[in-house]
């Protein structure tokens, strides 16, 4: 049945009535009425691998499920903003989404650093706020209004000391920490007590701070010290310059990095010095599974490319979110909040996200190694 809308507007010429008429009629037609996800990641700056890939994951999600008529008879409407990997721009990107663009809730942002600085805010205001990627615990500790859908860093720090142990048999380790990385931190804390638990032993920890380009001094200092195993719990900008660095000083250990090294910077810049080194993630496109499979194939279909554990975090963020929105019945905020709270077995591509009491989720990762300058899947690693 063909809805018809009719209109009278005294005193106007016949050009402009049917003009206003036609106004009326696009705002009109039913399907344009758009609930509003803000997403803010790092598209540009020095992060900027991780931001893309993030938002590739969450555009596509969003594509997939606008293609099937959206939720509660609506579309949804992802407004995208870039932090530039820059202090205190995610701030303002919330203000803006939660005063101007009126959202009903927030898929971001990408670091633990940089959702610190959104998730008062939407808490403040009640909106809730999803990070597909901030492992830091101090995250969801926010309030209750903000969530989590990857794993945390003492997650990563235990599985990086297990394989340690384990498989590479490395009983004497040392830790290179990114002071200016909440995530950083947050992973070499529990990663140092776990290693120790398990019966290795850490010679000494170093610290560098973000954007720092020259390793020589820590690398000089660990090299004497013969570690089995270097432990890189960094992003990919500085793991890429360390693992160079190691190299060409004739270090023989092997390196062991998190979720942070997952970009292909890390292999164009380190070269052939990444090769044999290792690192956790939360996602492989050589993961057997079916339902990954088929993620796998659209990504390259769309984008040209593998897809990354960032692209996959996000698709399973936005995929989630709009979940919520559609168990709650209700694009109002609380409604969604509850409904986030409430989740059960969503089946992403990362695995199965069930939320805890915290507001945290509990999922497996992989391991992963880098031969030839390709990206192998080892093990998955149950929580």
């Amino acid at each position: 049945m063909r809805t018809v809308y009719r209109l009278f507007i005294a005193g106007l010429s016949p050009l402009t009535s049917h003009l206003s008429l036609l106004t009326i009629l696009l705002f009109a037609q039913p399907g344009v009425a758009q609930i509003k996800i803000g997403a803010v990641s790092c598209i540009s700056g020095p992060l900027s691998t991780f931001g893309i890939s993030s938002i590739r994951g969450a555009r596509m999600a969003i594509e997939e499920i606008n293609a099937k008529g959206g939720v509660l008879g609506q579309s949804i409407e992802l407004v995208v903003d870039d932090n530039g990997s820059k202090a205190g721009e995610t701030a303002r990107i919330a203000r803006k989404f939660l005063s101007q663009d009126h959202v009903v809730a927030i898929l971001g942002d990408l670091t633990s650093s940089s959702t610190m600085e959104a998730a008062p805010l939407a808490q403040e205001a009640h909106v809730p706020l999803l990070t597909p990627s901030a492992t830091a615990v101090s995250v969801t500790k926010v309030g209750d209004y903000v969530f989590r859908s990857c794993f945390t860093d003492p997650f990563t720090g235990r599985i990086m000391a297990r394989f340690a142990v384990d498989h590479l048999h490395a009983r004497r380790g040392v830790i290179l920490t990114d002071v200016k990385q909440d995530y950083s931190i947050g992973v070499s804390a529990e990663l140092s007590s776990y290693y120790r638990q398990q019966g290795g032993r850490v010679l000494q920890e170093y610290s560098f701070s973000s954007g720092d380009t020259d390793f020589r001094a820590q690398l000089s200092s660990l090299k004497s010290l013969q570690p089995d195993v270097v432990f890189v719990p960094a992003y990919y900008t500085e793991a890429a310059l360390i693992l160079r660095e190691a190299r060409q000083l004739g270090i023989k250990s092997e390196f062991v990095g998190g979720e942070g090294w997952d970009s292909p910077s890390l292999i164009s810049v380190a070269g052939k010095s990444a090769d044999r080194s290792y690192y956790t993630d939360h996602f492989s496109p050589d993961d057997p599974n079916p339902l990954v499979q088929a993620f796998v194939q659209t990504y390259k279909t769309k984008y040209g490319t593998a897809p990354d554990a960032l692209s996959a975090l996000w698709y399973d963020g936005a995929g989630l979110l709009a979940d919520a929105i559609r168990r709650a019945g209700s694009a109002e905020s609380a409604k969604i909040r509850d409904a986030l709270a409430a989740t059960k077995n969503f089946p992403g591509v990362t695995g199965n996200i069930s939320l805890d009491e915290q507001r945290n989720a509990s999922k497996p990762g992989v391991i992963v190694t880098i031969e030839n300058g390709h990206v192998k899947m080892v093990e998955r690693v149950e929580p």
